[in-house]
Order: C-alpha cells, then structure tokens, then sequence
C-alpha cells in the first residue's frame, strides 16, 4: 500500500490513502445520481403511458443487467488493470443516461434498462462494486477496513439522500413556469449522464497503486498486453465459503426487491397518493439515517462482531418494514418506513468488510462479484411480482414478502456463520 496518506480528507481512517479518497468521492456522486433517479423513475414511466406491470419489468430489467455486468466485470475484470474497468463502467453510465433521457417506447426502454446500469435501489448494486471493493480493501489497514467501508457507503447514501431530496425539483420548477411535467421528469436522466462523465474523470485520476501488483508490472513479452493480469482462477481458496454467502445473500436481495426504492415510491403514490415532491422528502431523510447509521455500524462490530452487526440490526428493520405496511395513514407508514432505515443499512459496511476479511487478496474482486451478482439477481425477481401485486390493490403486501424473507435470511445467516470468524475478531479472542 502506498505510503502517501490521506491525512488531508479527515473524514477516512488514518491509514486511507488519497485513492480511497477519490473512490469515496466517485460513490457520493454515484449515490447523488441514483437518489434522484430512483425517486423519478415510477413518475417518469407513468408519466409516459406505462402500467405498474410494466414499471415493475422495466426495474427488474435494471437489476438483470446489473448483475450480468457486475458478473462479468468481476470474474474477467482482473484481465484489465483496475482503472480500465472503472472508466468502463462510467461509460456505460453514460449510455444508460442517455438511453433513458431519450428513449420512450417500452421495449426499446427495456433494452436500455437491461444493458445499462441504472440504480432503481436506494443502495448500490452495480458493475463498479466488485473492483471498488476489492481497490477499498487494500487502501487501508485491516484494523480500518470496516470504518473504511462505513465512510464509502456513508457518502453514497448522503449524497443518495440529497438526490431525492433533487427529484421534486423538476416538477416544481415545471409547474412554476409552465414547462412540460414530463420533460421535467427526464431531466433527472440528463444529470445521471453528466455525473457518468464527472466519475470518469475522476477515475482518469487514479494512481497506479490500485492495480495487483501482477498487473502493475511491465508484460515480460513486449507483445502482450501491459494491462493483462495473470488468468488465475477467479475462486480458488474461498470458494465454499463464498458460495454459502452468495446463497444467504440471495434470499436477503429477493426480499430487497419488493422494496426497491422506486417501487417504495411507487405503492407511496398509490396507496397515499404521495407527491412526488413529499415522497423526495421521504426519501431524503430515509438516506440521511441510513448514511449516518453505518457509522455506529463501525463502532457496534467492533464491539459484538461482525456477524452479530448484521444479524441484530437487520431483524428490527425488518419487523418495522412489514408494520409500515400495516399503518392506516401516511404518517403512520413513513414514520415506520424510517424507523426502518435507521437500522436496514448498518448491516452494509459490516457485511463488505466480513466479505473481504475470508477471502484471500487475490480473490477479493471475484468474491465481490459473486456475492453481489445472485443479490441482484435475486432482487431482479420481485419488483414484477411487486409491480403486479401493486396493479391489483394498493396495499402493502410487497413490504409484507419482503419484510419476511429477510427476517428468514438473518435467522439463517447467523446459524451458519456465526462461529467464522474475521483475522482480527480471532485475534480478540485469542
């Protein structure tokens, strides 16, 4: 790891170094651009004809896209050095915006949603996570990687909170000077591409320290590639153990995508008739306690664990998401939709850093991809099945599915890996 610190943004653990602070960065733009959308996307597709059915398709269309590029990304990506494939997953950043700002009939829409890499989610489930991951890993000590991680999905949901605080904007300024609602709508697809283009730059900057050093070196055969990293096996030592997660992680995601934040947003219009602007709101201050809830994550992992961490945070969460579904009013149902979201993302950093601390170096990009890959999959089955169930009645039976298979994925996660152990919490014990 490079020497240099990134004392200068105090934010980061000690030991980060300044390309951690550029990751950090590139996600908190990310977040900014995925916040708003996410919010607009229901509106958007409403706004041009399309039924829940076909809103949900199109949001299980971004999520299989998702989790093919990521798969792809992950497995095949260490062929590439690591700035490469992040420039690639900005263009495709780039295309995706453009696709959605431009693009109105379903099925062509649709092809942009499965090629694209459009964020309906409130989290980040997309191709850059395997080599951001893997790059966060060894930009700091391991004693600082789970406050490392914290920072990360810390500046992704602050931003993501201001994003939907962004969405009801267009519609303001729309209704204010007379413009057309639905071309307000789109604009937020205009600022996902500009923001592609300032997280390509960003990644333009970063140093040659990320690569493995394998791949930093100059190709002994002046005709190979300089940026070809050696063909290993992408899952060697871990792979057992990552396959086991990869399955708890599933049923967590299925659960995740009934409540996806735009299908949120989507029963709020229906079932309260929520503006869009409130539900902005909503939303904002639903990212704001998921933003600063990941830094008591740091603290309580390091006080009852990991495992622990992501176990005992999760179920409350889950018991107040299937009450809010239950509320007879509105303020009832978001008052339990953000007692929710205080808990529901401090499991994050912990399960990033628990990820990363069983796999070996080598293997951290692919262990990333093959456990955010059957979670996007996974979550690419429901929002259909909660688009449909939303057309048929406004209730909340999508948080009520959701809400129990994610209850029976923390009761199994700590059966099965409660005794697996981190480096360091061996250390503790010892």
């Amino acid at each position: 790891m490079s020497s240099e610190r990134a004392s200068s943004f105090s934010l980061l653990p000690a030991s980060a170094t300044p390309d951690a602070k550029r990751l950090v960065a590139a996600r908190a733009l990310r977040g900014l651009a995925d916040g708003c959308v996410s919010v607009l996307l229901a509106s958007h597709l409403s706004s041009i004809g399309m039924s829940p059915f076909r809103i949900g398709a199109i949001v299980t269309g971004t999520l299989i896209g998702s989790a093919a590029l990521t798969l792809l990304f992950g497995l095949y990506g260490q062929r590439f050095s690591r700035r490469r494939v992040l420039l690639a997953s900005s263009a495709m950043m780039l295309i995706t915006g453009l696709g959605f700002l431009g693009v109105t009939a379903f099925w062509p829409l649709f092809l942009v949603a499965v090629a694209g890499t459009l964020n309906p989610s409130s989290g980040d489930v997309s191709l850059f996570l395997p080599t951001e991951q893997a790059v966060l890993t060894e930009t700091v000590a391991a004693g600082d990687r789970t406050a490392m991680f914290a920072r990360y999905n810390l500046a992704g949901n602050f931003a993501g909170a201001f994003g939907a605080l962004l969405a009801g904007a267009p519609g303001a300024v729309a209704r204010k000077y007379g413009y057309d609602q639905g071309l307000a709508l789109r604009s937020g697809f205009a600022l996902y591409a500009l923001v592609a283009l300032l997280v390509g730059a960003i990644y333009w900057s970063i140093s040659p320290a990320v690569e493995p050093p394998d791949a930093a070196k100059p190709a002994a055969d002046p005709g190979a590639k300089a940026d070809a990293a050696p063909r290993a096996p992408p899952l060697a030592r871990s792979r057992n153990v990552v396959l086991k997660l990869a399955a708890l992680f599933s049923i967590d995601s299925l659960g995740g995508g009934f409540v996806v934040q735009s299908m949120l947003a989507l029963w709020l219009f229906r079932r309260f008739e929520l503006p869009i602007a409130t539900a902005g709101a909503v939303f904002f201050a639903a990212s704001l306690f998921a933003a600063f809830s990941q830094l008591v994550s740091v603290w309580l992992s390091k006080k009852i664990g990991l495992i622990n961490t992501m176990v005992f945070t999760h179920l409350p969460s889950n018991v107040f998401l299937i009450l809010a579904a239950l509320m007879p009013t509105a303020p009832l149902a978001i008052t339990f939709l953000l007692l929710r979201m205080c808990l529901s993302q401090m499991d994050v950093p912990a399960r990033q850093s628990y990820v990363m601390s069983v796999v070996p170096p080598e293997e951290r990009a692919a262990a990333a991809s093959v456990t955010n890959v059957p979670r996007s999959l996974a979550s690419a089955t429901t929002p259909l099945l909660a688009g449909a169930m939303l057309g048929a009645t406004p209730f909340g039976w999508p948080l009520i599915c959701g809400g129990l298979a994610k209850i029976i994925y923390d009761l199994l996660l700590l059966r099965e890996f409660r005794a697996l152990k981190p480096p360091e919490e061996k250390d503790k014990s010892a």
